[in-house]
């Protein structure tokens, strides 16, 4: 275990921001680590956009912008019934495309491109049946992932309230204080959402050196051969590594078990997110063992709409994938800034997570 936390010492030096030298440097020093452990290591390069983290901003903006044009016909009696529904149908249509395929990197939208690769690393001859997964990339945003999942809700708010708004058209005007209500509304979204652009660096201590210090863990801990290690990058930035390995290797995960660490703090509650049946029988077996094991309160969960992890795109190429995350309120105000720091950290759970999974095997 030493070695392992000597190792994430040194990567917690620096914020690991995909496509960067120093994501680069951090590859090589875990490489070498596993390499030291006996695995075969080898690197699946991919590009993405970094643009990819405008999606949010780009939906605030859309959003003003079809709310401004939704005032006139909505409030305006001289203006077609039908019209404001029509323009808001049409315009969140065009718009849910446009923040989709800037999500998935379809355009870089003047971002330029960078490029990135996954670490994946088996030890013998053996179909691999279990993958210890982590990501290595870090970020920064100008807000935290508590501040993304508050932007959500208040996102789902506003779409909401403007719905209503152009339906109640159909029987005739908006009231203007009414509509000046959900203007306001829509405002505090569209700047909760312009906060989503990068901003500044984290060193990503929580997010992911604990996912990567328990991987590592489990990667010492594990004998025999059939265990893989997978170390995504750009994760952040939609789960490009993940998805590209899926992409690759879609038919040697069918019935494999994907174990992802992603955010495992030593305080609040230890969740076992699934995707999927599979998934689920795998998180109920394995949060029994952790709950016996550690004497911490284990939740199962199906993945919420507003946070992504790793696990997603495998559970989709057919592997029961699982996410394990330890974390509460004080964690997500962190994560995804610079205050994401290892300062007053012990890394306890992390170790032993990635412990007790390995002897599983």
């Amino acid at each position: 275990m030493a070695r392992a936390r000597d190792l994430l010492a040194l990567l917690l030096d620096t914020p690991r921001e995909a496509g960067t030298p120093a994501a680069a440097h951090a590859r090589r020093l875990v490489t070498d680590h596993l390499a030291g452990l006996g695995f075969a290591v080898r690197e699946q390069r991919f590009t993405f956009h970094p643009s990819s983290l405008n999606a949010m901003p780009i939906f605030g903006a859309g959003l003003g912008w079809l709310t401004l044009l939704q005032i006139p016909l909505c409030t305006v009696p001289g203006a077609p019934r039908w019209a404001a529904l029509a323009a808001w149908l049409a315009g969140l249509l065009a718009l849910a495309g446009l923040v989709r395929g800037t999500a998935l990197g379809a355009s870089s939208l003047g971002g330029g491109v960078r490029t990135d690769a996954n670490l994946i690393a088996t030890r013998g001859t053996r179909p691999v049946r279990r993958w210890f997964v982590a990501h290595l990339d870090t970020k920064a945003q100008g807000h935290s992932l508590a501040g993304r999942a508050v932007g959500a809700v208040v996102a789902l708010l506003a779409l909401l309230a403007l719905t209503v708004l152009a339906l109640l058209r159909l029987r005739g005007p908006v009231d203007s204080d009414l509509m000046a209500g959900v203007a306001i509304l829509v405002l505090v979204a569209s700047g909760l959402a312009a906060r989503g652009a990068l901003r500044g660096a984290s060193q990503g201590a929580r997010d992911n050196g604990t996912g990567l210090l328990a991987a590592l863990v489990a990667a010492e801990a594990a004998t025999g051969e059939g265990i893989g290690v997978l170390i995504t990058g750009a994760e952040e930035f939609g789960l490009v590594g993940a998805r590209a390995f899926a992409r690759e290797h879609g038919p040697q995960l069918l019935g494999v078990e994907v174990i992802n660490f992603d955010i495992v703090d030593d305080q609040g509650a230890l969740y076992v997110v699934s995707h999927s049946v599979a998934g689920a029988r795998l998180a109920d077996r394995e949060a029994a063992r952790l709950e016996s094991a550690t004497g911490i309160v284990v939740l199962r969960r199906r993945q919420p709409l507003w946070a992504f992890a790793d696990s997603q795109p495998l559970s989709r190429a057919g592997a029961a994938a699982v996410t394990v995350a330890r974390l509460d309120w004080a964690t997500l105000r962190r994560v995804h800034t610079p205050r994401d720091t290892p300062a007053g950290m012990a890394f306890e759970t992390a170790a032993s997570v990635g412990r007790l999974l390995a002897e599983t095997i």
